[in-house]
């Protein structure tokens, strides 16, 4: 790259990296590895958001999203993570008809028993 493209990418950096060719290159390259990296980096994290919050909106309904996912996939109803995460914010009554097609699509959704608390030490004889 010329100067000025250095230069051109290099604005708004502080000290000299902003103004000395050296140190401008080898932090726009720095820069552009930096970017390169969490524009990948930005897809899992989102994906990893959505997941979160369809997991939330199912389990205030008693089901896992696990469950939930591998029912909504065995009743072919192809909505994606991001769709999905929308209407469990936003329209909640559409999300609570979606997780009960997803329970009566999958047997593992329909009894939805909390594992038991065990109390004290057993001892085996």
């Amino acid at each position: 790259m010329n100067k000025g493209k250095i230069f051109k990418l290099a604005k708004g950096f502080r000290g000299r990296a902003k103004n000395c060719i050296r140190i401008a290159r080898e932090r726009v390259e720095k820069a552009l590895q930096y970017s390169y990296r969490d524009r990948r980096t930005k897809k899992r994290d989102m994906r990893s958001l959505w997941i979160q919050r369809i997991n939330a909106g199912t389990r205030i309904h008693g089901v896992n999203y696990g469950n939930f996912m591998h029912g909504l996939m065995k009743e072919n109803i192809q909505l994606n993570r991001k769709v999905l995460s929308e209407l469990s914010m936003h329209e909640p009554h559409s999300f609570k008809s979606l997780v009960d097609i997803s329970r009566s699509a999958f047997p593992g959704n329909k009894n939805v028993v909390p594992a038991p608390q065990k109390k004290g030490l057993q001892i085996l004889v």
